[in-house]
């Protein structure tokens, strides 16, 4: 389980990276609550909230990381979301979900494919 976590680990790093150098603050990180837990916070350079779930997948595996958002899923991340929201005074706030895939490559090098209002 600890190279799962690890993996996930990079991912999310490779995510917030990747959003900070398209001027994007990260605002939180594995935030957790009762509902779950929100892989990244971020504000975008227009003041959008994203909500970016990061789903890793190494060399072979099968299915696209997107296909893991599925409606539970989708459902734990509102509500957490939400929470988040609240918590933090940014109930009125404009907010998006997005999706970061990261694909790991044999040699461990890691490409990224972000997708913006993945979902609503």
């Amino acid at each position: 389980m600890r190279g799962s976590k690890d993996a996930g680990d990079r991912g999310e790093r490779a995510a917030a990276s990747y959003l900070e150098r398209r001027g994007y603050t990260v605002l939180s990180r594995q935030w957790r609550c009762r509902h779950g837990e929100l892989d990244l916070v971020a504000r975008d350079p227009n003041g959008t909230i994203c909500f970016v779930e990061v789903k890793l997948r190494s060399a072979g595996a099968i299915g696209l990381p997107r296909e893991f958002v599925d409606g539970r899923k989708q459902a734990r991340l509102r509500r957490a979301a939400a929470a988040y929201l609240a918590e933090t005074g940014l109930e009125d706030a404009c907010a998006r979900f997005d999706v970061a895939e990261v694909y790991e490559d044999r040699d461990g090098a890691l490409r990224l494919e972000y997708l913006e209002d993945a979902f609503t």
